[in-house]
């Protein structure tokens, strides 16, 4: 049986993961979040598997005596709109230049998924698994005063985009297609496959 390890705090990829009834343990990167990749599947990629590799380089096979199969999965969630990254806001005034751009128009969430597969019975090498999870996002035609009102809710200040679609901002949503909690940040469904696909049952 493995014992996975989430290589984040985010409480959003957490929550995913408890409501799914998966269980975790928590070891949050530390490294600096900057990579030379400029197309957006690279530039998720590249940062969830700096997040996983360096969670797997602190590892000590002491502290995990009782686990010897570990999977330590790293993620980076992204917002692109006409090509641009969308990082989380500066301050309020970013939060509410970010939400004018996207209002009335479509977007893309793209999270990036590094899946480092460890067995500490044997000497084998780890097995590196990478993929990204592309959303499409429409949002409503917003009134200034509806986008003040959110960001002064202060939810959008930590978020990829300045929003969290399983806030309140919701209600703004018009339609998304594809995989919603690639939205959140964790997509779940995709990583259970990838998994299976190696013989892995994490559910």
């Amino acid at each position: 049986m493995y014992s996975i390890i989430l290589a984040s705090e985010s409480p959003r990829r957490k929550e995913i993961l408890e409501r799914m009834g998966i269980p975790y343990e928590t070891i949050p990167s530390h490294v600096l979040e900057v990579v030379s990749e400029t197309s957006p599947s690279d530039m998720v990629i590249a940062l969830a598997s700096l997040k996983a590799k360096d969670v797997a380089s602190r590892i000590k096979e002491k502290d995990f005596k009782d686990k010897k199969k570990l999977i330590i999965i790293g993620a980076d969630t992204m917002v692109f709109h006409k090509g641009q990254a969308l990082g989380k806001p500066k301050d309020r005034n970013d939060a509410i230049k970010i939400l004018n751009s996207l209002s009335g128009d479509a977007h893309e969430v793209k999270t990036g998924v590094c899946i480092i597969i460890r067995d500490l019975t044997t000497c084998s090498e780890d097995e590196i698994i990478t993929f990204d999870v592309s959303t499409q996002v429409i949002v409503q035609p917003l009134t200034s005063q509806q986008i003040e009102d959110y960001v002064d809710t202060g939810e959008p200040m930590d978020k990829a985009g300045a929003y969290g679609i399983q806030g309140g901002f919701g209600i703004y949503i018009r339609e998304i297609h594809g995989d919603y909690y690639n939205i959140v940040g964790f997509p779940i469904a995709k990583i259970h496959e990838k998994l299976l696909s190696y013989g892995i049952r994490i559910k």
